[in-house]
């Protein structure tokens, strides 16, 4: 069959004028019906109406020319993506004019993504390119030589505008700085195991923090921390692969873990005994265990051994530490106030270390233990946390952002103990706001 005599039929047919004529063009380039309609000042009813005449023009000569051309369309059309070339070539239609109203007219659509339509693809099936997709999205991390196969290994075909797709905004997939494809929400993680596996070996949190794309070691720490496929190797403090099982690596998530661990198995134990058999399976300081200590599962025998709460141990509060001079209380001991300094932490969001004497006061004495203020707005609640080895205050990024502070600003965090709820101000001094001295 001829594309051209298609063509010169659908227009020879009397059921299309000029402006018709410019619409199906128009939509066969890719316009939506509401586009065309507005470019020619009419509904999108009337574009609607100009594709069905269109097609009513074209099929009688298909039908005639290749009269299997249904079947042929709808057999592509069962793929989950099919190139606008494939149909042509089975069809004998090489122009999108007259091709791509006969695929509208058998129920084939472009299919869907997080990217749109694909435009010069065609499927029965709109929504299974877009699971495919979801599918390798799933099989992320991929180093950039990789996403050709594992494209092919779920079944996407070869000629598919993949990167294209990948790099739109709303895609589940994102590239690293090294060039590879990671998933968004995880992009740091993602990137991090990827940069080990090539390494073949442990790192020190420095390595990562160009890969992940931070700017401290200790952000580098809480990500891989919160992610099963990463271990610490002890004593040395460095980051492997949990499928690096030639390495030495702990059992145990933590010193809290461990500690609690060799208790369960050996009973009650002096502190000297308890220290010495964790630090064996958990390499770290005697300061660090001293912390452990803290957790809510561990306590203290009627004779000064250690043993769990489980069996009857009393739990063993924090002393109180030294007052700073960053935190105030009120007369009436109902008010605290917390001064912080703004630092680009604080502006990005994480989590704020305070000072234990906070958490020791607002009777915060195990671990973990938090307390929660309301704060007036959209804002949400500022929760103080005691964790075995760090009291933290949430994040104050959204407060900070309508202040206007920068870095080098203070903060003040006034907190309400009768009620439980929290301002947080500018507390700069007067002539010492580096807010304002920026502007000058």
């Amino acid at each position: 069959m001829d594309s051209y005599d298609l063509v010169a039929l659908m227009w020879s047919s009397g059921l299309l004028d000029d402006r018709d004529r410019a619409a199906v063009e128009a939509r066969s380039n890719g316009a939506t019906l509401d586009e065309v309609g507005r470019a020619y000042g009419l509904s999108r009813e009337w574009a609607r109406q100009v594709q069905t005449r269109a097609q009513k023009a074209l099929t009688p000569a298909a039908d005639v020319m290749c009269p299997d051309w249904r079947e042929k369309a709808k057999a592509l059309g069962d793929a989950p993506a099919t190139p606008r070339a494939a149909f042509a070539d089975a069809m004998g239609v090489t122009d999108h004019v007259a091709l791509e109203p006969l695929l509208s007219m058998v129920g084939l659509r472009p299919p869907v993504t997080w990217a749109g339509p694909v435009r010069g693809w065609w499927t029965g099936r709109p929504g299974r390119l877009d699971a495919l997709l979801r599918e390798l999205a799933e099989a992320a991390p991929l180093r950039a030589d990789d996403l050709d196969r594992a494209a092919a290994e779920v079944g996407l075909p070869e000629e598919l505008p993949l990167v294209t797709i990948l790099s739109a905004s709303a895609s589940r997939l994102a590239l690293s700085s090294e060039g590879h494809w990671v998933r968004r929400r995880a992009r740091g993680r993602d990137a991090a195991y990827l940069w080990l596996l090539e390494a073949g070996r442990p790192a020190k949190p420095e390595e990562l923090l160009k890969p992940m794309s931070t700017t401290t070691a200790a952000a580098v720490r809480e990500a891989l921390r919160r992610d099963e496929r990463f271990v610490q190797v002890r004593p040395a403090g460095v980051w492997a692969l949990a499928e690096w099982s030639h390495l030495p690596v702990s059992p145990h998530t933590s010193a809290v873990d461990a500690l609690i661990a060799v208790v369960r198995e050996s009973g009650p134990l002096s502190v000297p005994t308890l220290f010495a058999k964790t630090a064996e399976i958990y390499p770290v300081t005697q300061w660090r265990l001293r912390q452990c200590l803290l957790s809510d599962q561990i306590g203290e025998t009627d004779d000064g051994l250690i043993d769990l709460v489980a069996r009857g141990a009393r739990p063993i509060e924090d002393k109180e530490p030294t007052k700073p001079d960053s935190v105030a209380v009120a007369e009436s001991g109902e008010v605290v106030g917390v001064r912080l300094s703004v630092t680009k932490d604080v502006l990005r969001g994480s989590g704020i270390a305070v000072h234990t004497w906070l958490t020791w006061y607002l009777g915060l004495r195990q671990a973990p233990m938090s307390r929660t203020f309301s704060t007036v707005g959209n804002h949400a609640s500022l929760v103080i946390r005691r964790g075995t080895s760090v009291a933290q205050l949430s994040s104050l990024r959204h407060h900070a952002r309508e202040l206007n502070v920068v870095e080098g600003c203070v903060l003040a965090v006034l907190m309400r103990l009768d009620d439980n709820t929290a301002q947080v101000r500018h507390g700069c001094a007067d002539g010492e706001c580096p807010a304002v001295a920026g502007t000058a």
